[in-house]
């Protein structure tokens, strides 16, 4: 992707070692004492500010029932000092508040922080979080709203998506004050209530999914910058399918122009790419989308309308992530960090207290590495080849014969604590020595090892998580968070609880939670 359409890394905080996976630092608690009983829920959503000058402590919100919870994270190399500190909460006072969702803003005169916070209620209601009172309520939605995104491009424009089946588009912007609802996405893009919704970089691209397993991505159009008295309506999506996944999706993002999405019961989270599809090309018109009589309606595409040899399908599968033991539960979302200069991260975490990694540029270093052992191989010179430090031995029994594949879900179960998937104190397959090998030197089991992490030739492949960090207790994981540098990691899930994973950082633990 162009480095145009990418957060940069030149006024981001540096992290000592890139190929080093977040690690649990500490984690915090809504206790029983500050808040009421009936309150008790889980926390649903976690987003980092992003508008924070370079430099800058992060921080990140959570939403829960009817508490936003705001917070800071104050680095310390005191692995006992818990580095998040509670700089705000609010209480919904509303009856019917039961949110599950939250987004950023800024005040467009004074570029004070807001944060619109949504949920079973079907209004958005925006907070000036320094001073912690509502601005403004957003009305229209006929159902509950389940997402809100703030487009990259323009920090007044917000997405939310809704169980009436339709995504609006919302300026917080003054001139539209009278009508804050600026586009509606509905007509025939979905059929039954929505889970998701998610912009491109660029801010002109929307992804939205649901219940009714159908993908689909709208083009927007150049947006008045006056006041309208009616909302510019959108009735067919650009592209749709509902063959990406089997089953209802709650969570879909873009990563450049490539897609990330997963579904209940699947256990995967799939990358993919819409055949034909460019942000670099000039944007279609909303009279250019297919309608569901221009072809077959499981999938129908702008960009590729008629398969050739050339490209002969609307949409391809790439890879297929393994994330085991999520059960029956659904609404549990993953995140991924990119930005220019930074290694690409996927993050996600499970049913059964695990939070799973994966750093996208191991997939090229693992790529390469494999060549120059094959290129060594084949001109018999027996020339060494530095192996990656994360590329780890996997030591067979003496005198047994281990298998050549592991289940993942049972991989997962035996990781514990901050231990990666697999540990060895030496990278010599026979114990000792240096780094330095061929490929004859490393045993099968540990080919077979790094081939079911890091190998993306099969697209119908499982890629086993980079690393697995487990927790005491009982842990759903909801959604996932990232600071804008890529050096912080939050997860948050039921008990109202939130672990802050930090990346860099040479000490570790949990400390007692903030109340």
């Amino acid at each position: 992707m162009p480095a145009s359409k990418q957060p940069t890394s030149s006024n981001m905080p540096p992290i000592s070692d890139e190929w080093e996976l977040p690690r649990l630092r500490s984690s915090f608690q809504l206790h029983e004492d500050a808040v009421r009983d009936e309150d008790l829920a889980e926390f649903f959503d976690v987003k980092f500010y992003p508008y924070n000058p370079p430099g800058a402590p992060p921080v990140f919100a959570a939403t829960s029932k009817k508490h936003v919870v705001v917070v800071r994270i104050v680095p310390t190399t005191d692995k006992d000092q818990n580095p998040c500190k509670v700089i705000q909460m609010i209480r919904d006072a509303d009856s019917g508040a039961n949110n599950y969702t939250c987004c950023w803003s800024k005040d467009p005169d004074t570029e004070d922080p807001w944060l619109c916070v949504a949920g079973k209620d079907a209004k958005i209601k925006v907070y000036d979080i320094r001073r912690g009172k509502l601005v403004k309520t957003l009305v229209g939605h006929g159902g509950d709203i389940s997402d809100l995104a703030t487009s990259p491009a323009c920090p007044t424009t917000i997405a939310s998506a809704s169980d009436d089946t339709t995504i609006k588009l919302w300026s917080l912007a003054k001139e539209h004050d009278k009508q804050p609802c600026i586009c509606i996405l509905g007509g025939e893009g979905h059929q039954y209530n929505l889970l998701t919704v998610a912009f491109h970089n660029n801010g002109r691209y929307v992804l939205s999914a649901g219940h009714d397993q159908i993908i689909n991505l709208w083009a927007l159009p150049e947006f008045p910058k006056e006041h309208i008295n009616v909302p510019i309506v959108l009735h067919y999506p650009h592209f749709s399918s509902s063959e990406v996944h089997n089953n209802l999706v709650d969570c879909v993002a873009f990563y450049g122009d490539l897609i990330l999405s997963r579904a209940c019961h699947e256990d995967t989270i799939v990358l993919w790419r819409i055949e034909g599809f460019s942000s670099d090309d000039p944007i279609p018109g909303p009279l250019d989308a297919p309608t569901p009589t221009d072809m077959a309606k499981q999938t129908r595409s702008y960009f590729n309308p008629i398969p050739s040899k050339a490209r002969p399908a609307m949409f391809t599968r790439l890879a297929q992530f393994h994330t085991p033991d999520c059960g029956v539960q659904f609404y549990m979302r993953f995140r991924m960090f990119h930005a220019e200069g930074r290694h690409p991260i996927l993050a996600f975490a499970n049913a059964k207290s695990k939070t799973m990694f994966w750093d996208f540029s191991r997939f090229g270093g693992y790529r390469d590495f494999m060549e120059e052992l094959e290129e060594a191989r084949k001109s018999g010179s027996g020339q060494a080849v530095q192996k990656p430090s994360w590329l780890l031995i996997k030591r067979a029994k003496k005198g047994t014969a281990a298998p050549a594949h592991q289940d993942a879900a049972a991989s997962l179960r035996a990781a514990a604590g901050d231990k990666e998937s697999m540990v060895s104190a030496s990278p010599d397959p026979e114990g000792g020595g240096s780094a330095m090998a061929t490929l004859g030197n490393y045993n099968q089991d540990t080919l077979n090892h790094w081939k079911e992490m890091y190998d993306l030739s099969n697209p119908a492949g499982l890629i086993r998580p980079h690393k697995v960090q487990g927790v005491d207790g009982s842990f759903v994981g909801r959604q996932v968070g990232w600071s804008p540098g890529g050096e912080w990691c939050v997860v948050v899930g039921n008990k109202n609880r939130a672990l802050i994973y930090q990346r860099g950082a040479r000490e570790k633990g949990v400390a007692t939670p903030v109340t």
